[in-house]
Formats: structure tokens, sequence, C-alpha cells
């Protein structure tokens, strides 16, 4: 090194590590991986596998059994929930969007809102509002611009149906039912 060379970068003594925060070349991790963003991203993986499912007109059991490699573990837990209870959920979805048949959904936005009644109905441990705002996020990503606000009031509006006994979200009435953006029903 010469002397006007400033030494080595601070970031260049890190070992690389990988999404899930492993270090490279598969040794262990050094500290426990951010449970959000691996929940998200298996948010992420059972929403891709959900749409599949959808758009091949199979269920998703089949569509998880069909991969070569198996899916985090909260993706499959979400997905088989969804394919155990589609028709309890689908119905859930239906009494909320008042006027409007579930085959009128964007593909997308159904699946979204099947991930979240099943993870609102799976996993009691994580926050009704943690499970409405990542969903509002995904419907953001990966649908229209008035998407997550559907959504949003989809879920809003059935809260005391799959957890009963919570308060609902501030600013959003608990019986107030979703008519999609425009008041009218999904964009």
């Amino acid at each position: 090194m010469s002397p006007e060379s400033p030494g080595p970068s601070p970031l260049a003594e890190r070992p690389e590590r990988d999404e899930a925060g492993q270090r490279a070349r598969g040794h262990a991790p050094t500290e426990p991986p951010n449970l959000t963003a691996g929940r998200r991203l298996a948010r992420e993986r059972a929403l891709g596998l959900l749409y599949e499912a959808e758009a091949k007109g199979v269920s998703p059991a089949d569509v998880l059994s069909a991969l070569p490699l198996p899916p985090d573990p909260y993706s499959a837990r979400l997905v088989q929930r969804v394919a155990a209870e589609r028709d309890r959920i689908d119905q859930l979805i239906a009494q909320t969007t008042l006027g409007w048949e579930l085959g009128r959904l964007a593909r997308v936005d159904l699946a979204i809102l099947r991930l979240a009644v099943a993870e609102l109905l799976e996993v009691p441990e994580v926050p009704v509002a943690v499970v409405i705002d990542e969903a509002v996020e995904l419907a953001k990503r990966f649908s229209t611009e008035h998407s997550g606000r559907f959504v949003n009031g989809v879920l809003a509006s059935m809260v005391d149906e799959v957890r009963p006994g919570l308060p609902p979200r501030p600013g959003e009435p608990a019986d107030e039912r979703a008519t999609g953006p425009s008041g009218g029903g999904p964009g």
C-alpha cells in the first residue's frame, strides 16, 4: 500500500453475505436472520405460488408439490393454509367485497387477499396491522395503483370476522364495507 492510499475499505474486510445473512461459501450466519425481511420475502414467494395456481387453474397444493425444491417454510405454511381453507377464505372475501364476484377481481389482487386472510387465520402472533400493511405493499408493488387501497379496505373490513375482539385500525371503522378504489368496486 502506498502512503497516499487511504487503506482498505472497512467494507472489504467484511465477509460477503447472501440475502439470508449467510456468509459466502456456506458458512453459518453470525447473527439471526431479520424476521421481518424473511417473512416479507416468504410472502412474496407465497404470492407467486398462489398466482401461479390461479393462472394454471390448479390447486396451490399441486403447485407446491410440483416444485423441484420446497419453498421457505413460512411460504409453504401460508400456501397450504390457502389450499386447506380456500372456500372459507373466498367466502370471507366475497362477504366483504359487496357486489363483486371473486371472478371479477384481478387475479393478483385475489391472490394477495387470500394470502393475507390465510396469514390472519394461521399466524395469530403476527399483528393485524402488519398483515394488512404487508398485503397493501404487495398490492402496490405487483398490481394497479389503486389496488393497495382496495386490499386495505377489504382486509380492514373483515378483521372482526377473522380475528374477533381486536379493535379496528385507526381511521377505519370495522363496519364499513370495501367498495374499491373509486367507491364502486375494484379498479
